[in-house]
């Protein structure tokens, strides 16, 4: 089972970027896949959840900026991020299926945003 995150970069404060999350191995169309972010410094931050059936959570700092998604015909996670902030600076990765609180299958190697002010 892989998951191999795509769609980081550098971009000015105000930007937007999309990230993909693409899953391989294994049929993650009926588990809850999330979105995570570890910046230097900080513990690693829960940024948005999609479940099976459609549902979403977002953390506080990014609900109406950024948007999570999913093509389960394709096994792809994605998340789109518009008014990018430097605060959202971090690596992203993606975890599947969820276990428990927190407790992922499986981790993807990140993909680095970086914001700039």
């Amino acid at each position: 089972v892989q998951l191999v995150e795509s769609g980081g970069g550098l971009v000015q404060a105000g930007g937007s970027l999309r990230l993909s999350c693409a899953a391989s191995g294994s049929d993650f169309s009926r588990s809850v896949m999330s979105w995570y972010r570890e910046a230097p410094g900080k513990e690693r931050e829960l940024v948005a959840s999609s479940s099976s059936g459609g549902g979403a959570y977002y953390v506080d700092s990014v609900k109406g900026r950024f948007t999570i998604s999913r093509d389960s015909t394709k096994n792809i996670l994605y998340l789109q991020m518009n008014s990018l902030k430097p605060e959202d600076t971090a690596m992203y990765i993606c975890g599947a299926p969820n276990l428990s609180p927190g407790e992922y299958a499986y981790w993807g190697q990140g993909t680095q945003v970086t914001v700039s002010s």
